[in-house]
């Protein structure tokens, strides 16, 4: 039996937890975020765009029953209703998570540009996650540096996108994937310090993916391009 497109059934409240957090963290880049979801195969996609970062943060959930949906909302709402749900669970002290979701709303561009469903293969290349870690605190250190060292006349919100455009465009390894991208993966949670942490690179067309096993950031190669020129698509996690 198909369940509701507005009552998603999770596999557990951990699930509805970690998506939780999820949207806490892309909400405190954008309050007025919309994400994408997808669901079908026991799995629910969630698509969205930290505009500092520039790239599409992918996150799935496993869920229970068989859902099938594709639906744009407001992060802010589905996060509230999440947070509804899991409060009364915790009151209960049992039971599934069960979510309604908000009202559909009319998705950004981006929202109708999605990486492509199949076809992703993995590629050599890519720094472990210590090492990963270990550049994004170097650069991080740059930019501040760099920025304390400008003079007043030039402390600009312009000045400093230009020192950030310069930090977080270079590449890691020996890949295209530039370090903005693994930047978001950390500040998203994607990226985490564990041990036997597995990261992969993987590529289809001219899109770049870096995938954890907390979520993925998906972006066009080619020079680091973002988003700027994707071709629509519909895909999924």
């Amino acid at each position: 039996m198909t369940l509701p497109v507005r009552s998603p059934r999770f596999a557990d409240a951990r699930e509805a937890a970690d998506l939780a957090a999820f949207l806490g963290r892309l909400l405190h880049y954008d309050r007025a975020a919309a994400v994408r979801l997808q669901a079908g195969g026991g799995a629910l996609a969630v698509f969205g765009r930290p505009p500092s970062f520039d790239v599409l943060a992918i996150r799935t959930a496993g869920l229970s029953g068989d859902h099938d949906f594709d639906v744009t909302v407001s992060a802010g709402e589905l996060l509230e209703a999440l947070d509804t749900e899991l409060e009364a669970l915790d009151a209960e002290g049992a039971g599934e998570a069960v979510c309604s979701l908000p009202a559909p709303v009319t998705g950004p561009p981006w929202a109708g540009m999605l990486p492509p469903r199949g076809g992703w293969q993995e590629r050599p290349g890519l720094p472990d996650p210590v090492d990963l870690r270990t550049r994004l605190t170097d650069a991080v250190a740059e930019f501040r540096s760099r920025d304390a060292a400008l003079p007043e006349d030039r402390r600009t919100r312009a000045e400093r996108d230009l020192i950030g455009r310069d930090i977080w465009s270079r590449t890691v390894g020996d890949t295209e994937l530039p370090l903005r991208a693994v930047h978001a993966a950390q500040s998203l949670g994607f990226l985490r310090p564990a041990p036997d942490f597995p990261v992969a690179l993987l590529t289809a067309g001219s899109w770049l993916r870096l995938r954890t096993p907390f979520g993925s950031i998906a972006l066009r190669g080619s020079g680091g391009g973002g988003l700027g020129a994707l071709a629509v698509t519909v895909g999924t996690a």
